[in-house]
């Protein structure tokens, strides 16, 4: 019987077949949540795909074969504005809307990943990264924010088979009179009083 998995490629646009680099060593990193308000069903449908890929990636490469990690986002825009409204501190929203989705992970039988790091334990890494793209010139300051300069990057929208110029301006990116274009993504902004802030790059 013929157990090859098949997966669309988003740079091909094509099903094909996975062969992993190392066998022993297959990588399967998944965008988590942001835990800014309870899960609803747009978080759960990712959490029973890639448990199924999960699954079945072990039960072909071995337990220890796949190291499955998902992020939770315990930090961002959205988090802080939710603790203000709801007068509760950033970590008190954050550990609640956490336990949630764990829970929702259990009834939802879904196994636990390898790891699940936080966007605040790796803010140091974050930092060192925006560094380098600021030191390659691929990222630029103004007021306070970075920003990543997407014209820069020749290759952008390739993954998402979308092209710059067809891109609208404020759809998904906020826009900013810092921004070189319209296109740019902040990397990093200031903070305001009594918010979470970091050192800056």
């Amino acid at each position: 019987m013929n157990n090859d998995i098949f997966l669309t490629n988003n740079l091909s646009n094509k099903k094909e077949k996975f062969v992993p680099i190392d066998k022993k060593k297959i990588g399967m990193y998944v965008c988590g949540p942001t835990v800014y308000d309870d899960p609803h069903i747009g978080n759960a449908r990712p959490l029973v795909i890639f448990d199924i890929l999960f699954r079945v990636l072990k039960c072909k490469y071995g337990n220890q074969s796949v190291n499955y990690i998902r992020n939770i986002t315990d930090i961002d825009d959205k988090i802080i504005q939710a603790s203000q409204d709801k007068k509760i501190s950033v970590s008190e929203i954050t550990k609640k809307v956490t336990k949630n989705f764990h829970d929702d992970c259990i009834f939802l039988n879904c196994q636990k990943p390898t790891e699940e790091p936080k966007a605040t334990e790796n803010i140091n890494l974050m930092i060192d990264m925006i560094n380098e793209l600021l030191k390659k010139n691929f990222a630029y300051k103004k007021n306070g924010h970075i920003y990543f300069e997407v014209n820069k990057f020749k290759e952008y929208g390739k993954l998402s088979n979308k092209k710059l110029e067809d891109l609208i301006a404020g759809s998904r990116v906020e826009i900013s009179e810092n921004k070189k274009n319209p296109e740019d993504f902040v990397l990093w902004k200031p903070s305001n009083e009594n918010e979470p802030s970091w050192k800056s790059p």
